[in-house]
């Protein structure tokens, strides 16, 4: 599936850095890890989005699967591991993050290989 708004791997992402984005008003943290959570969420569902937009993207998927680290590294960076809701959700949304991020990666190869031999 490579035309746009079509690939469930960036709706994912999408939904997953909403979610991010949303959880400083459910879990406990602080500043810092309101910061965080908000920038990181906001950029994973901006480029969920400009994936969803261009699936010939390859370097969006590639972009994904860093802030993915980045997100799932944030708790021990940041200190913010005693904060177990904020902690949980940046693990395993990284990890999601990541894995939606590296499915997608031959999918859009997929479609950039197919932009080549178009006219």
């Amino acid at each position: 599936m490579n035309k746009a708004w079509t690939r469930w791997q960036d709706w994912t992402e999408v939904v997953i850095g909403v979610l991010v984005a949303l959880t400083p008003t459910v879990a406990d943290t602080s500043t810092g890890v309101v910061w965080t959570m908000i920038v990181l969420g906001a950029l994973i569902a901006i480029d969920g989005l400009v994936s969803l937009g261009s699936p010939a993207m390859v370097a969006t998927e590639w972009f994904q699967i860093v802030l993915g680290v980045l997100l799932f590294i944030s708790p021990f960076v940041i200190g913010y591991t005693d904060l177990t809701g904020a902690a949980w959700t940046s693990w395993v949304a990284g990890v999601l993050t990541v894995v939606a991020g590296a499915v997608a990666v031959p999918a859009a190869n997929t479609a950039h290989s197919g932009l080549a031999g178009q006219h």
